[in-house]
């Protein structure tokens, strides 16, 4: 009797293993087609928009012979350019990570008439070709402009010159940082905020300690982006910089010159050092960031 039991119960096993096999099958299927279809539509895709251009870019610089290069990446005016470009870029960064999360704090903490058109704004500089963009900013701040006539008198000169490469720089890399930690705080749990005061935490302290160690990485990302974007801005800021040689003259302007004059392997090798620098200084930025999680993982 137990025999026979025992042989119905593994003969239910065994008819219901293909039932099983086909219910996980169904289970595992996925919207889109399979992972080799994907992955291989994915690596043609990616090497048609970067991996090509950019290997074009890396050829063209071998033409040149190893002095050759040297001389075009390192002459007295391209090395200005890189530590305006660069220097900008940077300052911008920085600051647009203290203003962002600023105005990413208002809109995701507060609210006020107007809400809605201020976070659409955010978006402007999105939707606006730089050129508008830097047009727009000279009629503001150059000397004859609405808020230049005012500073110029004084000493205070925000157009056609590094002042104002800056400044067009901020404009166009708020967003990614208002962007980019904006949905983080809206995220982030309140309770832990007034579990701290609760327990005598001051502002700075709970802001340190609790706020900032949550939106950190979405903060070095933003700062990231914003960065990466700075360093290949033209249209915004050949209208304010005044692009005089050796004081205002951004590295993009170096290279369209230079693709002016047909010296293409002279552009390509100063295009190629920009790339090395920043894909250099964004290995640095996602080395941080991966240490932040880490870190943040192991606080918790």
């Amino acid at each position: 009797m137990s025999q026979s039991v025992t042989l119905a119960l593994h003969g239910s096993e065994a008819l219901d293993a293909p039932a099983g096999k086909r219910a996980a099958k169904r289970a595992t299927r996925r919207v889109l087609p399979g992972f080799n279809l994907t992955l291989g539509y994915t690596v043609f895709y990616l090497s048609l928009i970067v991996l090509i251009p950019l290997s074009a870019l890396v050829i063209k610089t071998f033409s040149l012979t190893w002095p050759q290069f040297v001389e075009a990446v390192t002459a007295p005016r391209v090395l200005a350019s890189y530590r305006l470009t660069f220097g900008a870029s940077l300052i911008a960064a920085l600051i647009n990570v203290v203003f962002g999360l600023l105005v990413a704090w208002v809109l995701v903490r507060y609210s006020f008439p107007g809400k809605k058109i201020v976070d659409a704004l955010v978006d402007l500089p999105f939707a606006l070709p730089t050129a508008v963009a830097g047009i727009s900013l000279t009629a503001l701040l150059a000397g004859n402009g609405w808020i230049g006539q005012y500073l110029e008198p004084h000493g205070i000169q925000l157009a056609f010159n590094p002042n104002g490469v800056v400044i067009a720089l901020i404009f166009i890399g708020l967003p990614f940082v208002v962007r980019t930690v904006q949905p983080v705080l809206e995220d982030a749990e309140k309770e832990l905020e007034e579990a701290a005061m609760c327990l005598g935490a001051t502002r700075w302290q709970t802001f340190t300690k609790v706020i900032l160690p949550s939106i950190g990485p979405a903060l070095l990302t933003g700062f990231a982006m914003a960065f990466a974007r700075a360093i290949g801005e033209y249209g915004s800021v050949i209208f304010i910089a005044g692009n005089m040689p050796m004081v205002s003259e951004i590295t993009p302007l170096i290279i369209i010159g230079k693709l002016e004059q047909y010296d293409y392997a002279g552009a390509t090798a100063v295009a190629s050092v920009m790339l090395g620098i920043s894909f250099i200084l964004l290995l640095v930025i996602n080395g941080l960031q991966t240490w932040q999680r880490k870190r943040s993982g192991a606080s918790s």
